[in-house]
């Protein structure tokens, strides 16, 4: 975990401390003057502030594991405790919403007249102001940070704003002498609570499952690799998020017989791309596997320009023709004899004709005179260097292919 990472989520830890605090001020509040005034939505409200408080600091515990560092037990880290600390916070939603439905049931069975109506009103409309504050800052840090731990306590608190809206419309009722509009707004609140304590849950849940959650980022994955030098293909991508942190994994398809410090370059230039782009990206898996193209070209040093028919020459920078073939579904398609550029050179010969064989986009180069240098060289522009085999040209050419 880098010290971004760190900082994150001592962010989010004291977004969850001072949340709990305010709540637990509120729900005080509420709680005093729910009983003082007799309104059973006031005193359900303050029960569900409470909820709150125990929501948040379970925020608060699962960003605070979550910092921990992978040891032998968990290689993997302890991020997932923020996602199962959000599956809590989603199930004391619930839970709340059923209490509230039910003591909401009783007072519409069972009406009552409300002592201190303009206090009680003002409670009300205080703890939607602060529950709007309180949700924005939350969400606003959650997103910033990346734990759905915290953004779904924000929606919590977005919960509590029309909670305490309906609470209040339910308190002035009482005050006008409607008396069950209390019960029933208790019961809306009650309501709304339980669908977003489900829809949270059930995130929840698929996160701890590792399920797909982002399809859009695979995608997004999926273009940045293959922008990369060297990259033929991607494929078999996998994202999960774990706590606030995403993971990914991908088949990287580069050209067959690459060299290892090839291969090593192209998988660090993915890595450092993808995390450039991917927010909150913790770990990116690479698994590399050769790719056999439908098409392929092959180049051979030739001594003379007679096509298939040319006399193959021993020589890479002095040879002085090259031929080129294109192959596909198993067949020659196409032909063509170049001059070799090296020839006209005095220095540095290998090197002109391994970059006009890059120019001429070959896949294949065959031949049994190419020098140490001129390899690495070759190995270098993503071309594979093989020894012919077989008793033409035609054949050698072929066998590159199967």
């Amino acid at each position: 975990m880098n010290n971004e990472a760190k900082n994150n989520l001592k962010k989010g830890g004291k977004a969850a401390i001072y949340s709990s605090l305010i709540n637990l001020l509120l729900a005080l509040v509420k709680g005093v003057i729910g009983f003082l005034s007799g309104s059973i939505a006031l005193i359900a409200d303050s029960i569900h502030s409470f909820s709150d408080i125990v929501a948040s600091l379970a925020v608060y515990v699962g960003l605070k594991l979550s910092m921990r560092r992978p040891d032998e037990k968990f290689p993997y880290g302890y991020y997932k405790i923020e996602s199962f600390t959000s599956l809590i916070v989603s199930v004391i939603i619930v839970i709340t919403g059923i209490e509230i439905a039910l003591d909401s049931y009783n007072a519409f069975l069972n009406p009552s007249t409300i002592e201190i109506p303009l206090v009680a009103l003002f409670v009300a409309a205080l703890s939607a102001l602060v529950s709007f504050l309180l949700a924005r800052y939350k969400q606003e840090i959650g997103r910033t940070i990346g734990s759905q731990a915290l953004i779904n306590d924000g929606k919590h608190s977005f919960i509590d704003i029309f909670s305490s809206i309906i609470v209040f419309v339910g308190i002035l009722s009482s005050y006008m002498g409607y008396l069950r509009i209390q019960g029933i707004s208790g019961i809306l609140v009650a309501l709304l609570i339980v669908y977003m304590g489900l829809k949270l849950a059930k995130d929840d849940i698929l996160v701890l499952l590792d399920a797909n959650m982002d399809p859009e980022k695979i995608e997004e994955i999926k273009t940045i690799a293959e922008s990369v030098d060297g990259v033929e293909g991607v494929h078999a991508i996998k994202v999960r998020r774990s706590g606030p942190f995403v993971f990914a994994e991908l088949h990287l398809q580069t050209k067959k017989g690459l060299s290892v410090e090839n291969a090593s370059e192209i998988t660090g230039n993915i890595k450092k791309a993808v995390k450039g782009r991917i927010k909150n990206l913790d770990s990116l898996m690479v698994q590399i596997e050769p790719f056999k193209k439908e098409r392929l070209r092959v180049a051979v040093l030739v001594e003379n320009k007679n096509g298939l028919q040319s006399d193959i020459s021993e020589h890479f920078a002095r040879a002085p023709y090259i031929l080129i073939a294109d192959v596909a579904n198993g067949r020659i398609i196409s032909t063509v004899v170049k001059d070799n550029p090296g020839t006209t050179l005095e220095k540095k010969k290998g090197i002109e004709t391994a970059e006009f064989l890059e120019k001429e986009k070959v896949d294949v180069l065959v031949s049994t005179g190419v020098g140490e240098g001129p390899k690495y060289a070759l190995s270098d522009k993503s071309i594979d260097v093989m020894v012919p085999r077989g008793k033409n040209l035609e054949e050698m050419i072929m066998d590159v292919y199967k």
